[in-house]
């Protein structure tokens, strides 16, 4: 099938992208993950696809999560941190096993996404949508496009102070739990474990009153994030929900449906939350979508065309995501001449939903269009309808109509 004439519409695309976006954000309630206002995002856009964009079916899965844990971790860790650092000079035993407790959880709940602490907060209903476009015959193969619908609470220090502090005073936290750690393991070594405070006059009682210049931005840390500001989200990551559904449309208004090529749209709810929409949906359609090839495009803030990336790798670096799937993307960007880097999530950029699908044994890749420095509207109530890249909207589509059409030609299967 060609698709020339629906690329060619991508800069009408793009602003019926904004259009909506806008929409979802001024006229519904805060998207934070598990609330009723991804509820109601998640509703109206199951709606615009079974209207507008011709899906026979969009179904509104609900699954149980603790959203308030992602973040949470904070609490245990800096806690741990600040009582070990009074340990120190008494118990120095009892302040490592703190710290490697404390840093245990955030490698855990933060690097890994796991569920260590999930059962210390608050329960909610989180909800997914699964939209399917049949095509006219026989089903030979499937794409599915992934945006997430909540949006973020708001980062703090990066509205306040921008990237480079939030990055900063999160690396001197870190810094100062490994400091006390060391100096902890270095009393250890030439005192023992006795309880006992250590003598005044040493080497280790000047370090670990040096120690003490940690405390603030340790400290600090517990206003990370603010539990009561939840952004707009209109780039992160409406823009990635968006994506899949303007295709669709757009299919559907030229009145085209493809023979052998079923077309899915999949949004993931509460992505903010540690991927519990993604992984949940994978838990729910196991064995699922297994018939024929079925390649899947996950979106995360589509904004600047310079940095439109696909990430060949995912979740801080340590998920490997589907070879094909990526390199479809990256050769559709070079037919049309659309700049493209290849890319990854590199360890402390987090995560997209593309990380759960692959873990799940499904074939995903994740598209970004984001600078992984952070930028001042990521996470910040800057991250607005009116701060949208209709250029890199345009693009994004256009290279994800070619990925389409080069996958319904055959490519990579």
């Amino acid at each position: 099938m060609d698709l020339k004439k629906i690329i060619d519409k991508k800069d009408e695309a793009a602003k019926y992208m904004q259009k909506e976006i806008e929409h979802i954000c001024k006229d519904f309630e805060k998207r934070d993950p598990g609330s009723k206002g991804e509820l109601q995002a998640c509703e109206y856009m199951a709606e615009v696809l079974k209207k507008d964009c011709g899906c026979e079916t969009a179904k509104i899965e609900s699954f149980k999560e603790n959203p308030g844990s992602f973040f949470g971790w904070i609490y245990f860790t800096i806690t741990f941190a600040l009582i070990a650092i009074p340990l120190f000079f008494v118990f120095p035993l009892a302040s490592v096993i703190l710290i490697i407790a404390g840093l245990f959880i955030m490698f855990m709940q933060f690097g890994l996404y796991k569920k260590l602490v999930d059962r210390f907060f608050p329960e909610k209903t989180g909800h997914n949508v699964t939209a399917i476009k049949k095509c006219s015959g026989e089903v030979k193969r499937r794409i599915i496009f992934n945006g997430h619908p909540d949006a973020v609470w708001e980062w703090t220090v990066n509205y306040k102070l921008g990237g480079v502090a939030f990055e900063g005073h999160a690396a001197l936290c870190v810094v100062g739990a490994l400091y006390y750690m060391i100096i902890s393991i270095i009393n250890i070594a030439k005192n023992g474990v006795d309880f006992g405070l250590i003598d005044k006059s040493s080497v280790l009682f000047k370090l670990g009153l040096i120690g003490l210049v940690f405390v603030p931005f340790l400290v600090g840390l517990y206003w990370m994030w603010n539990e009561k500001r939840i952004v707009d989200g209109a780039n992160d990551n409406l823009s990635g929900c968006y994506m899949g559904i303007s295709i669709l449309k757009a299919l559907h208004d030229e009145g085209i449906v493809l023979e052998n090529t079923e077309i899915g749209v999949v949004l993931t709810g509460s992505e903010e939350a540690g991927l519990r929409g993604s992984k949940a949906w994978c838990e729910q359609h196991k064995g699922e979508f297994q018939d024929v090839p079925t390649f899947i495009f996950s979106y995360d803030t589509i904004h600047d065309p310079k940095y439109l990336m696909t990430n060949y790798r995912d979740l801080n670096g340590t998920v490997k995501v589907d070879k094909d799937v990526s390199d479809l993307f990256m050769e559709a960007a070079k037919e049309l001449d659309i700049s493209c880097k290849k890319g990854w999530v590199p360890p402390l950029g987090g995560a997209t939903d593309s990380a759960a699908f692959a873990q799940a044994g499904f074939r995903a890749t994740g598209i970004t269009g984001l600078n992984h420095k952070i930028e001042d509207y990521y996470h910040t109530r800057r991250d607005t309808y009116d701060n949208m890249n209709l250029e890199g909207l345009a693009g994004c589509y256009a290279v994800s109509v070619k990925a389409l059409e080069m996958f319904d030609n055959g490519a990579k299967q």
